[in-house]
């Protein structure tokens, strides 16, 4: 696991990749992001995790990147995404794009 500027990515032989976002996601921090997403779509997985435990805060920058992805890879899954980011999943009918993990 290494961790860049409040993002860690761990990703173990034969497991699913995981992201975990830390702090704020939001168009001055997206960048980082998507570099890591693209590094990693470039291993072909088959799913990728967003561990969003300690995410504070993610505006639609974050949001398009998570899209984006789902849209490459067969499945994305949001780990433990605060309730405010539920509701606006749910609002928009994303819910049906990416999974939500408790």
């Amino acid at each position: 696991m290494a961790e860049l500027d409040g993002l860690t990515v761990a990703s173990v032989p034969g497991e699913v990749p995981t992201l975990a976002l830390r702090g704020e996601l939001d168009s001055s921090t997206v960048s980082r992001l998507q570099a890591q997403v693209d590094a990693l779509l470039r291993t072909r997985p088959s799913r990728i995790v967003f561990d969003m435990t300690d995410l504070r805060f993610m505006d639609s920058a974050g949001i398009a990147v998570l899209v984006t992805t789902a849209g490459t890879v067969g499945e994305v899954s949001l780990r433990n995404p605060s309730p405010i980011l539920r509701r606006v999943l749910a609002a928009t009918g994303l819910t049906e794009l990416l999974k939500l993990e408790p």
